[in-house]
């Protein structure tokens, strides 16, 4: 399977009292096409900072982000811890958002934000402001609006961290569905080990800072994951052990 993005020796400073401080130091990666890649370390470790390098997010770094020659920023879509969606826009509208900049017809958007309005369970709520959601509809609604460009990857900053944790259970599984079906890259930082062990195809483990990726693991476990079984909590156990030595 062929690298649909690739990190050659990114390193980056905080300005912090007029002192440069190191945050990342030399990471090198290799996302595969069509993978569910988690990133976790530490907190404080540099894991969204190293997200958004990835994404074109943040641009001040040394090193390069290299992306399959087939692969532009416009295939790309973020998906936000603080859901991310523009108050004063109804959920159809945030939806369509993303499908304004490209050329698709008035029908050919209608048609696309009604099929993940479906897909999410969002039709009753199209015409509903943001304000007047709870937590997990708004990110359901962020979800949507990342899908709706039908992106090549997808980069997701903790984006159940917002919400209960049955909430949060409900939308990874709802995640997993669109992923199985839809094959994008998705990336995605998360703190809970567990959710990392849930979903991921490989787990990416950064050290405290200034982080290194202390090791790439894979994840041979059957999906769907038995999340109490022994081999889900040996695996734990690995991940927890890298993060906390």
């Amino acid at each position: 399977m062929s690298a649909i993005i690739t990190l050659k020796n990114i390193t980056k400073y905080f300005d912090e009292d007029g002192k440069k401080l190191l945050v990342l130091d030399d990471i090198n990666l290799e996302i595969e096409t069509g993978e569910f890649f988690m990133l976790v370390g530490p907190s404080g470790s540099g894991k969204s900072t190293l997200l958004r390098i990835m994404s074109g997010l943040e641009k001040s770094y040394k090193g390069d982000v290299q992306l399959d020659r087939n692969m532009s920023q416009k295939d790309m879509s973020f998906v936000f811890q603080q859901f991310g969606l523009l108050p004063w826009l109804t959920v159809y509208e945030n939806i369509e958002l993303g499908l304004l900049s490209k050329s698709n017809s008035q029908t050919s958007r209608h048609q696309i934000v009604e099929r993940e309005l479906k897909q999410f369970g969002l039709e009753k709520f199209a015409h509903v402001h943001p304000r007047d959601l709870s937590g997990g509809m708004r990110q359901r609604v962020g979800i949507a609006r990342a899908l709706a460009t039908d992106p090549k990857i997808i980069f997701m900053d903790e984006p159940f961290s917002e919400v209960d944790s049955f909430t949060a259970e409900e939308l990874r599984k709802e995640l997993m569905q669109i992923w199985i079906q839809r094959k994008p890259t998705i990336i995605m930082v998360t703190h809970i080990v567990a959710e990392a062990i849930e979903l991921a195809d490989r787990i990416g483990v950064l050290t405290a800072r200034p982080a290194r990726i202390a090791k790439i693991v894979k994840n041979q476990l059957s999906r769907p994951r038995a999340m109490r079984s022994n081999d889900f909590f040996r695996l734990e156990d690995q991940l927890y052990d890298l993060i906390k030595p």
